[in-house]
Parts: structure tokens; C-alpha cells; sequence
């Protein structure tokens, strides 16, 4: 009972355990190897792509993707102001500026229509506009009908979303290329690491020169270009194989706990679960949005309660145009992202959750509400 409970922890078994003690009995622990290879085709295979490289982490696959794509100093890139700062940092590695694009209510991902305006508002000043990278927030896949409309290229922010799917599409599968992040609390993990995928051989190309510090094909050393210390290694590669043959059971634990969560809720005035709706997110995080006025309570209520059982909540990503680091930036703000930020609570979500400690969570829960 004092066990920490986490938001999202790595959910690993002896399935993952047996890949990667082969990959060390092959002899092959550095740089890379045969279970790269297999991993790179399995995770393109599962995202309905033609091509995938492993790098080092979500933020290389997303600044070698807007590298591959042609953008540089000076353009504009249109990002989600509700992301995670490292969105917007891999376009100011590349010297562009990140254009900040509020959301939706519904599920937080980027709005359409206002993305729409925005492009068309910078490029009546002039600007290039070069990207633009929607992000598919908590593993709920973003709208891109119409934004691969824009006439600009879209990098798919897809970090979250592995195994979600939007219009019978896989998450990866929309745009130029995607960016996936296999750090320690996504719902497949190597530690850490990422993966580019794309349909696109020559981006695919490109983005594994860069990723090996741009060496040329040549028995001594030669680089044309500035590369990167970027590629996932071949023992991280053998991890990922292992979590990717339980993915599916994986993300199966985490839609039952969000629908615990729905059932828990339900007669609750003033809340809701962000993307309620979807039935094809992975569920990575579960994030309950609390109306105070209506509820009576807040949801930084709730997170310090569970945080004195010792349960970790986390609240939803604050937006990028209040970050300190872009003030200042431009930004197209309606106020939803900036709402959900003030009301929403990510809960535990984790695959790995014991059914003793979903007990402890909903009973937590369940006695902050009798308490109200």
C-alpha cells in the first residue's frame, strides 16, 4: 500500500526480457544491427507505411523529419500550442519559427479551420510557411482531412498515438512522414527511442544519413553535411520487438481503464474525459476535464488528494505561447487550450497497473467524490 502509483509506467514482462538477452547473445549490442531492421519493418508494417528509421528519440524523429522536409531558417512552422514543449523545439533547431495554433475542445487537437487562417494570414505577409506538425494528443489521432489541404507539408506528431487509428487509418500513416517516441512512460517503450515513418523513400533516406552523422559511403570518413549522433541502437531495438508483439493487449488494459473511468464519472456533474468519444485512440492517458462552477470542485482538488495517497496525476500540457522560453511568439489563441490546461487532470493510465492498484486509485476517487 505505500507503492507509488505512476501515470503511465512501463509495462514490461518476459516477453521483452528474452528479446533482448538474444540481441546480447547475437553479438550485437553496438551501433546497430539485425533487430533494428526487423524493428524498423515491423513498426512501418504496423503504421501502414513503406519506410521507418529508429533514432534516438521522439524529438530526433521530428527534427530529422523537418530537416528531410526542407525546412529552415526563417520559415514558419504551425504547431499546437497544446503540445509538449519538445514539438516546438525541434523547429527552432532547424532555425524556423513555430507558429502557435490552438485547439478543439473536443479532444484538444489542433483546430482546422483556424489552422487554415493562420496559413493563409502569413502567407498574404509573405512568410513560408514550411510544415505544419499536428500533434495527435494523448493518443487521440488529430483531424488531417483538411489540413493536408493546406498545400503545405504535414509532419504527424504521432509520439502518443501508436496503435490509434482515425477514418480506418493508422497513426503514422498521415501525412509526408510521422514522428513516434518510445520513451519510458509511452505505451510501447525501448527505454527510449523513436521511429520516422513515412511512404516517402527518398525523406526515409535522407533522415537515416542525417541520423549517422551524415557520413558518406566511402571507406574513409567524409561528410557533406551536418549530421546527427541520432540512430536507436540494436539492444533498444530488440526491446521495442518484445513490446510490440503485446501492443495490442497493452493498449486493450488501457481502453478498459478509461472506460472505468467513463462508468466512475458518469453521474458526475461538470466532468468529462477529453476524446471521450473516440473509440480508436490507444488511451494512452486518460485526462479528465473538471468545470468548477459546475462541479464544485477543481481538478487540481482531485490531484492534490491523490497525490497525499500517493497516486500521480499530471495536469494537461501547458500551452506553448504562456511557456516562458516563447513569450513572445505569435500565436493564434482562441482560449481552449488555455482552458484545458486550468481544468484538466491526467489520470493513471498505465498498462502495467496491478488490479490492486486500480482498486486504490477508483476508491481514492470514489471517496473524494462521497466527499464533495
Amino acid at each position: 500500500m505505500n507503492t507509488r502509483i505512476f501515470l503511465s509506467a512501463p509495462d514490461v514482462s518476459g516477453v521483452e526480457e528474452r528479446y533482448l538477452v538474444n540481441a546480447l547473445r547475437s553479438g550485437w549490442v553496438a551501433p546497430v544491427g539485425p533487430d533494428l531492421d526487423a524493428f524498423e519493418a515491423e513498426v512501418a508494417r504496423r503504421c501502414g507505411t513503406a519506410h521507418a528509421v529508429g533514432v534516438s528519440s521522439g524529438t530526433a524523429a521530428l527534427h530529422l523529419s523537418l530537416l528531410a522536409i526542407g525546412v529552415g531558417p526563417g520559415d514558419a512552422v504551425i504547431v499546437p500550442t497544446l503540445t509538449f514543449a519538445a514539438t516546438a523545439n525541434a523547429v527552432v533547431y532547424t532555425g524556423a519559427e513555430p507558429i502557435f495554433v490552438d485547439s478543439l475542445p473536443g479532444d484538444g487537437n489542433l483546430d482546422p479551420d483556424l489552422t487554415a487562417a493562420t496559413v493563409a494570414e502569413l502567407r498574404r505577409e509573405g512568410r513560408i510557411v514550411s510544415a505544419v506538425v499536428p500533434v495527435d494528443l494523448f493518443g487521440a489521432v488529430a483531424e488531417y482531412a483538411s489540413l493536408t489541404d493546406l498545400g503545405v507539408p504535414v509532419l504527424e506528431d504521432a509520439a502518443e498515438a501508436l496503435g490509434s487509428s482515425r477514418d480506418g487509418r493508422p497513426a503514422g500513416s498521415f501525412g509526408r512522414a510521422a514522428a513516434l517516441s518510445f520513451n519510458g512512460n509511452k505505451i510501447l517503450t525501448t527505454s527510449g527511442g523513436g521511429m520516422i515513418v513515412t511512404d516517402d523513400a527518398d525523406l526515409a533516406a535522407r533522415c537515416r544519413h542525417l541520423a549517422t552523422q551524415a557520413r558518406e559511403p566511402v571507406a574513409h570518413y567524409e561528410h557533406r553535411d551536418i549530421g546527427y549522433n541520432y540512430r536507436l541502437s540494436n539492444l533498444l531495438a530488440a526491446l521495442g520487438r518484445g513490446q510490440l508483439t503485446r501492443l495490442d493487449e497493452m493498449i486493450g488494459r488501457r481502453r478498459q481503464l478509461r472506460e472505468r473511468y467513463l462508468k466512475l464519472f458518469a453521474a458526475t456533474d461538470g466532468t468529462r474525459l477529453l476524446g471521450e468519444g473516440d473509440q480508436n485512440a490507444n488511451c494512452w492517458l486518460t485526462t479528465l476535464i473538471v468545470e468548477p462552477e459546475r462541479a464544485g470542485w477543481a481538478a487540481a482538488d482531485l490531484a492534490a488528494w491523490l497525490a497525499a495517497r500517493d497516486i500521480e496525476t499530471r495536469p494537461v500540457w501547458k500551452p506553448m505561447h504562456a511557456q516562458p522560453v516563447f513569450r513572445g511568439h505569435r500565436a493564434a489563441v482562441t482560449g481552449v487550450a488555455d482552458r484545458l490546461f486550468a481544468t484538466g487532470l491526467n489520470l493513471p493510465s498505465g498498462s502495467a497497473l496491478r488490479e490492486d492498484e486500480q482498486r486504490r486509485v477508483f476508491d481514492a476517487i470514489g471517496d473524494f467524490l462521497d466527499a464533495r
